[in-house]
């Protein structure tokens, strides 16, 4: 059954003709307010980060939005191949929810991030093709939300299975445990082997895969192995050179910035980025100056900009 429509909108605490700008700022807000580490109820704040991790991980994506808006609170579920699994002989759809991934039903349902694959004839250990109505388990496919903080040091999840049989109803649940992997990048497959369908007339289990989301997160952005924070920088901060301390993955860190700082530089700092996959080094961190122009001003801070703007022999049109 179609799973219960969620309004993201109302959980960013946004309008629905909200700027891109203005969605990012609500989500980085609410964010840094929930996030499990600063969260006084560790428990409330991972489920509440979840919630505002999701309902970014649509409005923040020009694709995931217009879809979205389209189809509303009237949704009534996409097409059934997105959302469910159909069974390899061509029967009725199996339908397939998780729980642990970081991702609701809703969502799993109308952005088709669950899938699964058609079995196929199994073949027995010496490579030959086996006896007739022996089927290997249909093989699922979902997607699994990620933190930067387990990209940074691995972690153990548990994961709750359900599957619901079409001409029955019956309901059937199975949970088990999915390493994240120390260095676990976007888009990478972890493998849950015999934990897809079950096989028939003998045949094995199919397999889970799930694919990585790395949640989106309020201070940095995972391009790979590296990450990227937006610094902002007062206009005499970049003029002058200062050193600002900043909050990174695994600690802080003082950035120099050098006199004479143009906006959009990127300064980097090697190895305090992301794990690289199995290996032992790390992605680098990348500081973009983002320089903030003061919108109001006193009568004194007026008298002095005007001083300056007397004595500089700055032009930017030259």
């Amino acid at each position: 059954m179609p799973a219960a429509f969620k309004d993201y909108y109302k959980t960013l605490g946004v309008d629905r003709k909200a700027s891109a700008e203005e969605i990012k700022k609500a989500f980085r807000k609410l964010a840094r307010l929930h996030h499990p580490d600063v969260a006084k109820d560790k428990k409330a704040g991972e489920a509440k980060f979840k919630e505002i991790n999701e309902a970014y991980e649509v409005l923040g994506d020009p694709v995931n939005r217009k879809k979205y808006d389209e189809l509303g609170e009237n949704w009534n579920a996409p097409p059934p191949p997105e959302g469910y699994a159909r069974q390899a002989t061509g029967g009725p759809e199996q339908e397939f929810h998780f729980e642990g991934t970081g991702f609701s039903d809703f969502f799993e349902q109308m952005f088709g991030r669950g899938r699964g694959f058609g079995g196929f004839a199994a073949s027995d250990e010496e490579g030959h093709r086996a006896r007739p109505g022996k089927r290997h388990g249909q093989d699922i496919e979902g997607a699994i939300s990620v933190t930067l903080e387990e990209a940074m040091h691995g972690s153990i999840r548990p994961i709750s299975f359900q599957t619901v049989d079409p001409a029955t109803g019956e309901v059937r649940t199975e949970s088990f445990k999915v390493r994240i992997p120390k260095g676990a990048l976007e888009g990478q497959v972890i493998r849950v082997p015999g934990k897809g369908q079950a096989g028939s007339g003998g045949g094995e289990a199919g397999h889970l895969f799930l694919r990585v989301r790395l949640a989106p997160h309020p201070d940095f952005r995972a391009l790979g192995p590296d990450l990227y924070h937006d610094l902002p920088l007062a206009p005499w901060e970049a003029v002058l050179g200062t050193t600002v301390r900043v909050h990174g993955i695994d600690g802080d860190l003082n950035v120099k910035i050098p006199p004479g700082t143009a906006n959009g530089r990127k300064l980097r700092l090697r190895g305090r980025g992301l794990p690289q996959p199995k290996s032992d080094e790390r992605g680098d961190f990348y500081v973009v100056v983002d320089i903030q122009t003061p919108t109001e001003v006193d009568a004194a801070e007026k008298e002095l900009w005007e001083q300056l703007g007397r004595k500089s022999s700055f032009n930017p049109r030259d």
